[in-house]
């Protein structure tokens, strides 16, 4: 494009994206008028119900003499409480991520040989098409790993010749094959953004058919193809605890609402990835990190409370970090108490921490989780009680992972695979409808005026 025609079309673009602020603009005071629950949730926060789920189960709250209870959250999967499920495959020395995989999809925990072949099934659903690397994947590399994953995604499509086939055995067979090259197209579209765009050596690894997915992770990502066995297991709980989190998160919706349109596999799975590559639903774990490297650089003491309670409250009231007067990794659409998923995190995260030489880290971490909810309540005349919830501690354990900032949000889609995968055959079960919500107007009835008239 020449420079002439992009000035052309700038100046186009910054008169009329005024005029579509002005035309977009709805009186925030009519979705009252209309009692239109924005964002499908009502005045507290509550999402409307538009479904029923038998894969997980949030509970925030309990019903006492007709009054909702905050409580302690809990997460089901299938039934199980996540806190017996993680204490399960742990004590057993065990790695979970093919276990509950299993449990998600088909709602029930396999046993041994069960599992053995599911696992065998995985391995042998981790195929790339011929080349598919070099003329997909290092092509055009993009600076978003999300984007290039959906790239990829997308792309597969055109080598699967049942693609519109939506029965369950096909769909499971699809499902089953992107969640086991997830990995794989995540960690090979870093290592091609590395090389193209920061110059860095190449190199594919290729993934070990004994080794488990959080495991093969951290040596396809590694130029030593290295790492420790507690890494390995504190990377495999974090994928169990970002696997599934109910119907109603962006991602999970969006999946059930491609899915009864009728699409295909791979369509909803791209449109699922472009939700949770929003910075509101997939990112928020990279803020955490950010906001915490600004503490540490604008606090003098992080280990006194009192100067890092103070900066929180400058953060609160939009005077530090990014100034958007938000504590990221506090707080949660459901959970108000606590987030069960960072109470299980929180144990793991500081043996990692101790292990890796970042004791002072997690203290401050753990600080900031402390002080936050008391910031939050001091300075906010409508609180809702608040806590640390997943994404407060996954960052840190990515950077102590030596995980690229580049692939957290594409980590969060290696896991979250399983439960869209789960949620898009749930759907395809109960759904006989295609999901339509209704959107009241407010326009007025305008006079048409032929052109020599406007």
């Amino acid at each position: 494009m020449t420079s002439n025609k992009k000035e052309t079309i700038d100046s186009f673009t910054h008169k009329y994206s005024k005029i579509c602020q002005e035309n977009s603009w709805i009186d925030p005071s009519l979705y009252n008028a209309y009692g239109v629950k924005r964002g499908l949730r009502d005045k507290n926060g509550e999402g409307v119900l538009a479904g029923l789920t038998n894969i997980s189960l949030i509970k925030s709250h309990d019903e006492m003499d007709g009054k909702r209870i905050p409580c302690d959250g809990k997460l089901l999967y299938r039934g199980y409480n996540i806190n017996d499920l993680v204490k399960g495959f742990a004590h057993n020395q065990q790695y979970g991520f093919e276990e509950i995989t299993y449990l998600l999809l088909f709602g029930s925990l396999p046993n041994e040989e069960q599992l053995v072949h599911f696992k065998d099934i995985l391995v042998e659903s981790r195929n790339l098409p011929k080349n598919f690397v070099r003329d997909v994947i290092m092509k055009a590399p993009s600076r978003d790993i999300m984007n290039s994953l959906t790239k990829s995604v997308l792309t597969l499509a055109s080598y699967d010749e049942t693609i519109d086939d939506v029965s369950l055995d096909n769909v499971l067979r699809q499902c089953l094959m992107l969640i086991s090259i997830f990995p794989m197209l995540c960690v090979y579209g870093y290592h091609a953004y590395n090389h193209y765009e920061c110059n860095e050596s190449f190199y594919i690894h290729r993934p070990d058919d004994q080794l488990s997915t959080a495991q093969n992770i951290l040596k396809m990502l590694r130029p030593d193809k290295q790492f420790t066995e507690l890494e390995a297991k504190v990377l495999d709980i974090a994928l169990v605890l970002h696997m599934e989190h109910g119907g109603g998160n962006n991602s999970t919706f969006t999946t059930r609402v491609v899915s009864s349109s009728g699409s295909d596999t791979y369509s909803v799975i791209a449109a699922a990835l472009s939700s949770l590559k929003g910075p509101k639903h997939g990112g928020a774990n990279i803020k955490v990190v950010e906001m915490v490297a600004d503490i540490k650089s604008h606090v003098a003491n992080p280990k006194d409370e009192e100067e890092v309670k103070s900066y929180l409250t400058k953060i609160l009231k939009k005077e530090a970090f990014d100034r958007r007067g938000l504590i990221y990794g506090m707080g949660h659409a459901v959970y108000s108490i606590s987030d069960p998923r960072a109470q299980i995190f929180k144990g793991f995260v500081e043996k990692l921490a101790d292990d890796r030489g970042r004791r002072s880290d997690f203290e401050l971490y753990a600080m900031i989780e402390r002080l936050a909810p008391q910031v939050i309540a001091e300075e906010r005349k409508i609180y809702k009680g608040v806590s640390a919830n997943v994404d407060f501690y996954s960052g840190f354990v990515y950077s102590m992972l030596d995980i690229p900032l580049e692939l957290y949000t594409p980590l969060f889609a290696m896991a979250r695979i399983v439960g869209w995968s789960a949620h898009r055959l749930e759907e395809l079960v109960n759904a006989d409808k295609i999901i339509r919500p209704a959107y009241e107007s407010p326009l007025i009835d305008k006079d048409y005026r032929v052109m020599q008239e406007r």
